[in-house]
This record gives structure tokens, sequence and C-alpha cells, in this order.
């Protein structure tokens, strides 16, 4: 069950737009990269105490006018990445050698050069070869995305375990071996440089950041509270959704420490481009600190988040017909 639990929320982490990538890459069911916006938390529980000025630098932020991906932070995105310029190259030559030949039939065969048609209506060797080429084609493209496909869905055990849920319009976190839960919530935006961002990471940056230590393995478990959300961190190369009444599961470890933002990827209702997300990877010297911080912070939160089950999924009664 923990190999399927992904497959629901994952999604293929492409930048570029073409059809015959976007198709192959579906087939690869990488995770998605599109960032949508974050969400503006209102009538939620209180939130935790704001961050404090930034110790380390801020890696995964889009770029105004910028192409391509966000740096890679963990081996998935990493994996993905390679795997996009290996779709993006088989492509280009279909495209390259497709265009080439229409161009060559249409000079070749042109009423001037060719002006008694032949009559002939099969060609055997040619329809094998076009038959089997795509089938080798997919063949290839099959070999390099479903070890990167596996490696999504194949949970490993955690170092850390992080319970993530979402609400309208706000992200919830539990560290379920720490007993430690808190609410993340926009932050305002005359409270940003006291906080230590940039005016620019407005709609990015959130009071509260989940903190991870570098190099270790993070197990995640999703869920919804009322509607469908989805948590994305396009660096880290992950994004699931958060169904209610569902527990979803994906894993990732981040590489670098930084701070990087993420956002809520599904039409999750009128402040949906407020619910941003913001995680900080430190040093386990740091991540020891803030935890033991967190524990007196955020004890009183920590039972209730946790122990809180997914929201059941109504089910209307069915009435049959009578003859």
């Amino acid at each position: 069950m923990r190999k399927l639990t992904g497959l629901a929320g994952s999604a293929v982490a492409l930048g570029r737009s073409s059809l015959g990538r976007g198709a192959a890459a579906m087939a690869a069911s990488a995770t998605a990269l599109m960032l949508a916006g974050a969400a503006f938390a209102q009538n939620a529980p209180a939130a935790a105490a704001p961050a404090t000025t930034q110790d380390v630098p801020v890696l995964g932020r889009p770029i105004p006018g910028g192409m391509g991906f966000q740096p890679a932070a963990t081996s998935i995105a990493r994996e993905q990445h390679g795997l996009d310029q290996l779709i993006l190259i088989i492509i280009s030559v279909i495209v390259v050698f497709v265009t080439l030949l229409l161009l060559y039939c249409a000079w070749r065969f042109h009423e001037k050069r060719n002006p008694v048609p032949a009559k002939f209506t099969h060609n055997s060797p040619l329809e094998i070869a076009w038959t089997i080429v795509p089938i080798l084609i997919l063949v290839v493209i099959g070999s390099f995305s479903l070890p990167v496909l596996f490696n999504q869905l194949e949970i490993p055990k955690g170092d850390i375990n992080l319970k993530i849920t979402g609400n309208q319009w706000y992200w919830s976190y539990a560290y379920t071996d720490d007993q430690v839960a808190f609410d993340s919530f926009l932050l305002p935006k005359e409270k940003l440089v006291q906080a230590g961002y940039d005016e620019s990471d407005y709609l990015l940056a959130t009071d509260t950041q989940v903190v991870l230590p570098v190099n270790k393995i993070v197990s995640v478990t999703v869920t919804g509270s009322d509607v469908i959300h989805a948590w994305y961190v396009p660096a880290f190369g992950v994004m699931h959704s958060a169904v209610p009444g569902r527990l979803g599961e994906f894993w990732f470890k981040p590489e670098k420490e930084g701070i990087y933002f993420g956002q809520c990827t599904n039409i999750c209702g009128k402040d949906h481009a407020y619910m941003p997300i913001t995680v900080k990877v430190v040093s386990q010297e740091a991540y020891d600190a803030w935890l033991a911080q967190a524990k007196v912070d955020h004890a009183a939160d920590a039972g209730p988040m946790i122990e809180r089950q997914p929201a059941p999924i109504a089910v209307a009664p069915v009435r049959l017909a009578s003859n």
C-alpha cells in the first residue's frame, strides 16, 4: 500500500509545454512543477510564533522572467530534471525529422517534378518501420521514466515524520514523533522585512516555517480538512494532493541548507492564492535547537493536531427507481 499512496497525488514536474513532451512525461509520472499562488488564512486557529531573521539563503524562489526549473534540492527533483532533458532531446529530434520529411516531400513530389504520381498504395517495409520505431522510442522513454516513478513511490523509513493538513486557507504541520504541531499562515506584506524576507517574497513567505535537517529523509503524510488542496515545493520535486478523508504519502531528502517556497496548486476557494508554503532546511545542530524550543512553544497544540483524523467523506443515499 505504501507504494500506491503517492500515485494519486503525483504529477509531472515539467516546465515546458510541448504536447509530445507532456504526454511522455505523464507516462513517467514525475512530480508537477506548476506554481499557483498561496492562500490567505481566515478564521483559522491561533498561529504560532513569527519567523525570525533568516540565517540561511533563500534558494527555492521563482525568478522574474526566468525559464526552466528551480535548482534541484533533492534527488527526486534532480532525476526529474534529467528525465525532462532526455525527453526534450527525443521529441526535438522527432520534430526536426518530421519537419524535414514534410519539406522534402513537398519539394520532391511537387506537380512540376512529379507530374505522373505512382500507383502503388502499400510499402510493407516502410509500414513495419513506422510501427516499430515509435514502439522502440516508448520503450527507451519507459526504461528511464519507470525507475524515476518507482523511486517516488517507494517510501523509505523517515528520519523525520511529518503530517500535513490542508485547510481553507492555511496549512497545519505536525511532527508526529516529537509532539510538535503548529499552523502556518501567509506573512503580511508589512512584516516581511522584519521577518528577514524580501518584499518580493510576498505571497510566498509564511509566519511559521517547516524546519527540517539537511540530508535527512522526510516521510510525509498529507490530508485535507475541508476541500482538496495540494502541497507543492518545486525545488524538492514533490507535489501531493491533500484529499479530505484520505491519507497520502510521499518523501524527499533535502540536500542543501536554505529556504524553499511552495504553494497550493489545487483551486481550493476564494483565498487559494494566499496559501503559501515555506520550508527551512538547516544543519542538524540548528534543527535540534529549533526542535527543543518548538516543544515548548507548540506543545499545547500538538496532541489534538496529531490525533486529528481525516475528515469523513459524506455519501448521499441512493434511491432505486421503481418500475
